[in-house]
């Protein structure tokens, strides 16, 4: 499995414990879609999966700039 390196958190407007969360937040959505393409695949054969691990994914897409995220605001 590969290993995503800390220093490419520090590039991102928010700390590293709420990378997680939102990389955590975004790989339950990949699964859902990898989910409902399961479902699909019974009535079509065409159908590709991804076959990388989905947090691998989410951790590499936040890391990308590919997932949009808002702080919540203080009240």
């Amino acid at each position: 499995m590969p290993i995503v390196p800390t220093d490419d958190f520090k590039k991102l407007p928010c700390n590293r414990y709420e990378a997680v969360i939102i990389a955590s937040q975004h790989a339950r959505h990949l699964n859902l879609q990898r989910l409902a393409s399961l479902e699909k695949m019974e009535e079509n054969t065409n159908v590709t999966i991804e076959a990388r691990k989905i947090t691998m994914v989410a951790l590499k897409e936040l890391i990308e700039g590919k997932i949009q995220f808002e702080r919540p605001k203080k009240q």
